[in-house]
Order: structure tokens, then C-alpha cells, then sequence
């Protein structure tokens, strides 16, 4: 089934939206400014090809959409659109099979916005109980290398085309959401926006170099920090300075 219930729930609701649209744009859409009637007119022109889609059960994430989709079907916050994890849920004794059920699940299931994750939830409910030192013993025990939680956060994250990037200090460490592919100047930006607007380098780390050095001078001393311009494309787990100057 591996969600058939809401799959087909999420495509009823949405084609009953693109239906609703389609009769008012079909009657009020023709009214308006040059530019609105323009604009109603592609906005029909898109859902009439959803609408099809739609009646045959096939979710919209499935689709192939361009930009200007996107902008035009932002308002409607299909919810067939959205990318999908589905989790799993195996007994205890199925945990050896876990990783060979998962990538069968990934081959039959797996789409560009939709993965598969296969976990045992009762196990994981004890694990997060447990003193970080005994849940390593549990893991070891188990055969599993780390909690399915940072698996399932990490899946989200990729589907959902974001990422990771740490700034740290003598009061606290910090990890800054931002998209795929954001570069130097976004990550500041992200931080603040007088970072972003008298941007001058990035001094950037990886966390792993940053903790086996054991602080930010001896990471420098051992040549492991980078200065970066403003282009530099941030890597997940990249922790990251700015150095900015707002009078610029």
C-alpha cells in the first residue's frame, strides 16, 4: 500500500481545488487588465493540464514542472506537489533485513520528491529514553550505526532542497537552514542582513576538521580554515565566520 491512503486522498483534494479554479476562471477570468487576463489565462492553461493528471491518480510531484509552474501553482499549496517521505515501520526481529527491505522499497517506490525510509519505531522510542552512553552500547549491540532520527531529518532535508551550515562561538554553536546550492553571501545573509550587505570573506571550516582541532586558532594554525569569497558555494556541515564591514 506504502501510503496509498493519502496518496489518493492528497490527489481528490487537489483536483477538486484545480476543478473550483478552472470553473471561476472560466467565468470571472475573463475579466480584468490586459495583464490579469493574461495572467488567468495561463494560469488555466496550467491547471488544464494538471486536471487530467490528477483524474488518473497520479500525484503532481510526479510531473515534470518549470519555473514558471511553479510560480503560477505556488498559491495552491497542492499537497500531491509536496515531497513525501514514507517511513517504515518493522518488528524488532526484521531490523537484520532493514537495509535490504529499504533499498527494494527505493527501487519500486523511490521518485525524485519521494524516498523511503525503513526504521523500527519501538526501538527508537527506547533508544531516545536511554543516557547518550547506554544508547551507544544499545546501537553497538544492534548493529546500527546511528539513530534513525538523523536519517529521517536528513532524507527531509534533501528532499525539501536544504542544508546545514554552523557558526559557532564562545557563547554558542548554531546550524542556519538554508537551499541547496546557497553560496557565501546567502549563508551571511541568512545569519543577518548587515552581514550579507558589507560582506567581506567567509573564513570557512568543516565541523569534523573544527572539533578534531579542538578550537578555531589551532584549526587556523593547521592551515584547515579557508577564506572564501562571496560566490563560494556552502557545504553541508561547513561551519562559518563572515567577516563584514557595514560602513562598505
Amino acid at each position: 500500500m506504502l501510503g496509498r491512503i493519502h496518496h489518493v486522498a492528497y490527489v481528490v483534494a487537489d483536483l477538486d481545488v484545480v476543478t473550483r479554479r478552472l470553473e471561476r476562471l472560466r467565468t470571472a477570468g475573463r475579466h480584468g487588465t490586459p495583464a490579469e487576463r493574461e495572467e488567468n489565462a495561463l494560469e488555466e492553461a496550467l491547471l488544464d493540464r494538471l486536471a487530467p493528471e490528477l483524474e488518473q491518480g497520479r500525484p503532481l510531484r510526479d510531473l515534470a514542472w518549470s519555473e514558471d509552474d511553479e510560480r503560477l501553482a505556488r498559491g495552491f499549496r497542492f499537497l500531491s506537489q509536496k515531497p513525501q517521505l514514507v517511513v517504515l515501520n518493522v518488528a524488532e526481529e526484521r531490523l537484520a533485513q532493514a537495509a535490504e527491505m529499504e533499498a527494494e522499497a527505493q527501487r519500486e517506490h523511490a521518485r525524485p520528491k519521494r524516498d523511503v525510509i525503513v526504521l523500527a519505531g519501538r526501538i527508537e522510542a527506547e533508544i531516545a529514553a536511554l543516557p547518550e552512553a547506554d544508547a551507544r552500547l544499545f546501537l553497538d549491540d544492534l548493529g546500527i550505526a546511528e539513530p534513525s532520527r538523523g536519517r529521517v531529518i536528513r532524507r527531509t532535508y534533501g528532499l525539501l532542497g536544504l542544508f546545514s551550515f554552523l557558526t559557532s562561538g564562545p557563547d554558542e554553536c548554531r546550524a542556519w537552514t538554508v537551499p541547496t546550492g546557497a553560496t557565501a553571501l546567502d549563508a551571511a545573509a541568512a545569519i543577518h542582513s548587515d552581514l550579507a550587505r558589507g560582506f567581506i570573506r567567509a573564513e570557512v571550516v568543516n565541523w569534523e576538521d573544527l572539533v578534531n582541532a579542538g578550537s578555531e586558532a589551532e584549526a587556523k594554525r593547521r592551515g584547515l580554515v579557508r577564506a572564501e569569497g562571496r560566490n563560494y558555494q556552502i557545504k553541508d556541515g561547513d561551519t562559518v565566520r563572515v567577516l563584514f564591514n557595514v560602513g562598505r
